[in-house]
């Protein structure tokens, strides 16, 4: 069987086409592997990001059990999405600690302001509905901060926050040994 010249143009056709699409994908991984290489890079160089994995998130379980609340379970940048007719909704915790009767939300700010407890107040306030497997769970609330002004620690407080401060080289909790959390 003979091939006519029609014949191989459109093989070789078919070829550029198929090597074509192989190499889009590849660009296309390669723009993905790219995104997320810049993206673990801009946290290393990140004081907030350092401040959460290096001071904070290695004694967060250990502050709390000293205030007799276990908890084992501990993830950074939880997050959530959910749709709800034709909405998409997020929820976005930057400290999420959980044991097997509370789970405890930590919204973390280099510097916290009055504006990011009320933010995280609303947070909580969602939290069930987002995650709905911590329903018959205990949700308690906390902010840190590497900064945390006094007045923005005792509005906290008094909204039933726990509020976790750095103090020279650890993190230690505020709130006094009378403080009675608010429980979501």
């Amino acid at each position: 069987m003979t091939t006519t010249s029609d014949e191989v143009w459109q093989l070789l056709r078919e070829a550029q086409k198929e090597t074509e699409c192989f190499l889009r994908e590849q660009s296309e991984k390669t723009d993905r592997q790219i995104q997320q290489v810049n993206q673990q890079l801009s946290k290393l160089d990140n004081p907030l990001w350092n401040f959460i994995k290096w001071e904070l998130r290695p004694v967060v379980a250990d502050l709390f059990l000293k205030r007799g609340i276990n908890l084992y379970e501990i993830s950074t940048e939880v997050s959530v999405k959910r749709a709800k007719k034709r909405a998409k909704r997020s929820l976005e915790i930057d400290l999420f600690v959980a044991g097997d009767t509370e789970a405890i939300l930590i919204e973390v700010k280099s510097k916290l302001t009055q504006r990011d407890v009320d933010k995280h107040l609303e947070r909580l306030a969602k939290f069930k509905q987002f995650m709905p497997r911590y329903q018959d769970m205990n949700a308690l609330g906390s902010v840190a901060g590497m900064i945390v002004p006094d007045e923005v620690a005792n509005y906290a407080y008094h909204r039933g926050l726990f509020v976790l401060a750095q103090s020279g080289d650890s993190v230690i909790i505020l709130n006094d040994t009378n403080f009675k959390p608010q429980v979501w």
